[in-house]
């Protein structure tokens, strides 16, 4: 059975951060603008860049950083309200999308799911079902196996409060147009690209950094 916490709300109630000044250089809303992050023009060629574009971009910079901050104040007070880790949260997501999926999660799966050992994966199931969060039966076909469920309880618990404010994702969508979306959908695919690390070599640390 899921524990509930009686401040939950007022984890809600703001994401910005306290003592937020726009005009300080280190508000988050200025970090990661172009002239406070790259004054001396390192990083960004600012060649056919006039200064409307640039101010765009800065917003654009801005509004990234405040959702992330966003999805970080919700991923904290959910872990709150749940009284939860993040592994075990996403555990958690994954046995809901298995079951709305007609998936029979088994360890193994899980194990995969989340990216982590079968032994972590193994203490990760014992500690949510101690805590009534999970339950084990015998897989149907496979006699070496066991099914994981999440508990009707945690089930609802977490659909009803995380899972409803993660759904205005979804809600945002929709304010916009088919065309709109996609200039979305392009922008973060290349952002995330950009931002790849895949055959990426930074070469020796610092020698300050090293051990």
């Amino acid at each position: 059975m899921c524990r509930r916490v009686l401040d939950y709300d007022a984890d809600m109630s703001s994401n910005r951060p306290h003592g937020d000044d726009p005009s300080s250089g280190t508000s988050p809303s200025r970090l990661f603008s172009l002239a406070s992050s790259d004054a001396r023009g390192e990083l960004v060629d600012r060649e056919g860049l006039d200064e409307e574009d640039v101010v765009q971009i800065d917003r654009l910079m801005a509004a990234i950083s405040a959702l992330r901050a966003a999805e970080r104040s919700l991923s904290e007070a959910s872990r709150r309200f749940m009284r939860l880790g993040e592994t075990d949260m996403r555990a958690l997501h994954l046995l809901i999308v298995c079951e709305n999926t007609g998936t029979l999660a088994t360890a193994g799966a899980i194990a995969h799911g989340l990216g982590i050992s079968s032994a972590s994966t193994t203490t990760l199931l014992d500690r949510l079902e101690r805590a009534g969060h999970i339950r084990r039966t015998p897989h149907p076909t496979d006699r070496r196996a066991l099914v994981v469920a999440i508990d009707p309880a945690t089930r609802e618990a977490a659909v009803r409060t995380v899972g409803r404010q993660q759904a205005g994702r979804v809600r945002a969508a929709r304010h916009l147009d088919t065309e709109e979306r996609e200039v979305v959908i392009g922008f973060l695919e290349d952002m995330t690209a950009q931002l790849s690390l895949d055959g990426l070599d930074w070469g020796p640390p610092p020698a300050g950094s090293r051990g």
